[in-house]
């Protein structure tokens, strides 16, 4: 039973990262972040093509996620990558594309 709640817990952990990865949006603000050296400081929709009210919406939804974490510092917000999490969603996304015992295409042929 134990390693079913794992499991369950695993696949509900990865379709909440998933979700939050599901519009183009937030997959570019995840770039956007993954590229910086540092913690973001600004508004990040004065580097993309993304109106500001927009850009708040995905980032709560980064956020609940926990893809992200930021701080208010006013008058701007830090955003950065949670890299905690970040592996997290690496490793189950490996494991989930991983998983297909079928490697010569054989069967979808």
């Amino acid at each position: 039973m134990e390693k079913d709640t794992t499991l369950a817990s695993r696949q509900e952990q990865l379709a909440r990262f998933a979700k939050a990865l599901g519009h183009p949006t937030r997959v570019a603000i995840m770039c956007f972040l993954a590229q910086q050296t540092s913690c973001y400081f600004g508004d990040i929709h004065e580097e993309l093509p993304i109106a500001k009210a927009t850009v708040s919406q995905h980032l709560k939804e980064l956020k609940e996620a926990g893809l992200i974490q930021g701080e208010v510092e006013t008058p701007k917000v830090k955003y950065c990558i949670n890299r905690e999490n970040w592996e997290k969603a690496r490793s189950l996304f490996g494991e989930f594309f991983g998983q297909c015992l079928c490697k010569s295409g054989a069967c979808c042929g």
